[in-house]
């Protein structure tokens, strides 16, 4: 049986409380958190991001005790040097020229290759790490659930503002993302063997150096037996943090129960799927995404309802029904996104915008 352990990364940014600017640590809070935990707390290309990621989790009841200390200590050491983290896909208006690369071969290279295009890569972002028992598996219920990343996303966007503008999109995130390559949502994949021999290609024709730079919304880890889904931004809340991964998890311990029963879910198009991202992107839960089997449009928040009960019957097993259950507050509160845009509409200010951010960051963990 599979087990379908968890593992989550956030990205959280790094904020001046007097300016409310992204603002370089200098790698401090790093050093400091990394003598608590590790390599649990690294840092990313832009000098103002710390990334942060649990270990194996059999539950989420353990991945929700792992990503809440993590948030609490990184929190905690910033405030200790007078500074503040946020958790959000973008921040409401700092620019990203502005900001320090960090001084490593590894960044030094993706920006060398990328230009622009990385250089302006100020986001932050959610992955979840789904176990599975071989990658052949994964691959498998990969191809199907990619179906359902629109679903989940709308529920996640958590991005509206970017460089001080309103967007008009409830994810823009993913929009400055889709300047880099190997992005977005995957083709199907027939086999590992499949996977792996794109991957290899790439690497003999000098494409990429190592699968990590494949950066879909979904992708079969190239060193991990998971599936790691990527396209989330990264949420205000650990109670929403929780909500999408076991949302994930249990979308993927569905589609394996189908499969025990020689049942499969449809794998759709890439092109398809992208369509009812663009709308999860734009509109978040107040739109319409497709249903392809009806050939209709329906209800972003319907989708989500049928999505949870499609889930219902895997739940109890994997012992997530207060996580799912969280949903429903998102449908009833909004979004990350929605909820930005309201204290932007109350107060007519991006650094109100950037203190409700950080206060909502560490709600709840204390």
């Amino acid at each position: 049986m599979n087990d379908f352990t968890l593992g989550i990364e956030e990205e959280y940014m790094v904020i001046d409380p007097v300016t409310r600017e992204l603002i370089s640590h200098d790698q401090k809070i790093v050093e400091a958190a990394q003598r608590i935990h590790k390599d649990q707390v690294k840092a990313e290309m832009h000098q103002a991001v710390v990334e942060v990621g649990t270990g194996i989790c059999k539950n989420t009841d353990q991945a929700r005790q792992e990503i809440s200390q993590l948030r609490k200590t990184v929190a905690q050491l910033a405030g200790e040097q007078g500074l503040r983290i946020g958790a959000s896909g973008t921040h409401p208006f700092s620019h990203w020229a502005k900001q320090l690369i960090t001084e490593q071969p590894r960044y030094s290279e993706i920006v060398n290759e990328l230009q622009e295009a990385a250089r302006s890569n100020l986001i932050f972002g959610l992955h979840v790490h789904v176990g599975f028992q071989s990658r052949e598996l994964a691959i498998h219920i990969a191809n199907q659930v990619r179906y359902f990343l629109p679903h989940v996303f709308a529920l996640s966007t958590n991005s509206p503002f970017w460089e001080g503008r309103n967007t008009g999109y409830k994810s823009f995130r993913t929009k400055v993302f889709d300047k880099f390559p190997r992005t977005g949502i995957p083709d199907i994949f027939n086999s590992i063997e499949d996977y792996d021999n794109y991957v290899k290609l790439l690497m003999k024709t000098n494409c990429i150096d190592n699968a990590k730079k494949i950066w879909w919304d979904i992708r079969v880890h190239p060193f991990f037996q998971t599936i790691e889904f990527r396209i989330c931004d990264c949420p205000m809340l650990v109670d929403e943090t929780m909500a999408f991964t076991a949302l994930f998890q249990a979308l993927c311990a569905k589609l394996y129960k189908l499969r025990l029963q020689n049942l499969n879910f449809i794998s759709y198009s890439r092109a398809l799927i992208n369509e009812n991202k663009w709308r999860a992107a734009r509109y978040g839960i107040d739109g319409n995404l497709i249903d392809f089997g009806k050939e209709m449009e329906v209800n972003c928040r319907n989708l989500v309802l049928e999505l949870l009960d499609f889930i219902d019957d895997v739940v109890d097993e994997l012992g997530s029904r207060n996580e799912i259950n969280y949903v429903h507050k998102i449908l009833a509160a909004g979004t990350g996104a929605d909820r930005q845009l309201a204290v932007f509409e109350q107060t007519g200010s991006y650094e109100a915008v950037v203190d409700y951010i950080t206060s909502q960051t560490i709600a709840g963990l204390t």
